[in-house]
C-alpha cells in the first residue's frame, strides 16, 4: 500500500509569476478613443482615486483637443469695440464701466478691426484726454472659427499673445476669444475681481430708479420689475426693447409701459447698451376722481 505522500509546495518565484500572467490576460483593453479613457477616469472617480476636481481637469483638456474656436468664442454681436476715430474722453467712460483690459479697435466698419489696444497702456496717457491713439494700438491676430482650441492654446503660450479675432470663410469678423477662454474649458469658470459685477446686469440708480444693462434677460427684467414682457421671440430686454420701438434704440429713446419708463441712455448703430428704467407712481385717488 503506497502511502500519501503530499505533493511539494509550489516555488515562491513560480506563484508571483503565475499570478503576473493573470492579471495580465485579465487586464482590460487599451483605450482605442477618448470615451474609452473618459470611462477609465470615471471609474477612478467612483474608486476615489482622483478626485472631482482632477477628472473635470482632465476631462476638460481631452474636450479642449475635440472642440473649435468657433464652439466657445465671444460671438461678433458681444463684442465690446471701441472707435479709433472717437477722442480718449468719449471712450474712457466705456473702458471704465466695462471693466476688460483688452479692446478690439476699429476704424469706420465694425468689421475693418485694426488692432488691440490694452487699458493698461492708456495710463500714461490718461493726462492727456486728446492724444492721438494709433500709436498705442497693437497688431490683432486673426485665426479662422476652425481652429482646434488645444491648437490656440499652444500659439498663445508661444506668442504670449492673449486674445485673437475670429474670422469666418468669409473674412468678416465672426467673434472674438482669449486665453482665460479656452483656459475655462479645462479648470473650469475663471472669477476675477470684475466677474461679480458682470454677472448683475440691474443696478439700483435711487429710490425709484435703476439702471440695467441691455443684455439683461428679459426673464430677470421681469422678476425685479414685475413686468410681463414676452421672452418667446427675444431673449435680452435690448432685442425686446427694439422689437417694441421697430427700429435700433437710439440714445434718448424713451417708452412708457406696464408701469415703468425705459429711455435708452447709450447705444451704439447696431444695439441699445444701457438702458433707464424708472418706475411711474400711480397717481392717487384724489387726483383720479372728479369733482362736481
Amino acid at each position: 500500500m503506497s502511502e500519501n505522500i503530499p505533493p511539494e509546495p509550489e516555488p515562491r518565484s513560480k506563484k508571483r509569476l503565475t499570478s503576473s500572467f493573470s492579471r495580465f490576460f485579465q487586464r482590460r483593453a487599451e483605450p482605442t478613443d477618448r470615451e474609452d479613457i473618459k470611462v477609465i477616469l470615471e471609474t477612478a472617480l467612483e474608486r476615489h482615486v482622483i478626485d472631482h476636481e482632477a477628472y473635470t481637469m482632465i476631462v476638460g483638456a481631452l474636450d479642449v483637443a475635440s472642440k473649435t474656436v468657433s464652439d466657445i468664442m465671444v460671438p461678433r454681436s458681444k463684442i465690446d469695440l471701441l472707435d479709433i476715430s472717437k477722442p480718449l474722453s468719449e471712450l474712457l467712460p466705456f473702458i471704465v464701466e466695462t471693466g476688460r483690459s483688452r479692446f478690439p479697435v476699429y476704424e469706420g466698419d465694425r468689421d475693418n478691426i485694426v488692432g488691440i489696444l490694452l487699458a493698461k497702456d492708456l495710463l500714461l496717457s490718461i493726462a492727456n484726454p486728446n492724444i492721438d491713439l494709433r500709436p498705442l494700438v497693437r497688431p490683432a491676430v486673426f485665426i479662422p472659427e476652425t481652429k482646434k482650441l488645444n491648437v490656440l492654446l499652444r500659439e498663445f503660450r508661444s506668442s504670449r499673445n492673449h486674445i485673437a479675432i475670429v474670422i469666418d470663410e468669409h473674412g468678416g469678423t465672426a467673434g472674438l476669444i482669449t486665453m482665460e477662454d479656452v483656459l475655462e474649458q479645462i479648470v473650469g469658470e475663471i472669477e476675477d475681481e470684475y466677474d461679480e459685477e458682470d454677472a448683475q446686469t440691474i443696478f439700483q440708480a435711487g429710490n425709484n430708479s435703476w439702471r440695467v444693462m441691455a443684455l439683461t434677460e428679459i426673464s430677470d427684467f421681469n422678476e425685479a420689475f414685475g413686468t410681463h414682457f414676452s421672452d418667446n421671440d427675444y431673449d435680452t430686454i435690448g432685442g425686446w426693447l427694439a422689437s417694441e420701438m421697430g427700429q435700433i434704440p437710439k440714445r434718448g429713446d424713451t417708452t412708457s409701459i406696464q408701469g415703468i419708463k425705459i429711455t435708452v441712455v447709450r447705444a451704439d448703430a447696431k444695439r441699445a447698451l444701457w438702458l433707464h428704467v424708472q418706475r411711474e407712481t400711480t397717481p392717487s385717488s384724489s387726483e383720479d376722481s372728479s369733482t362736481d
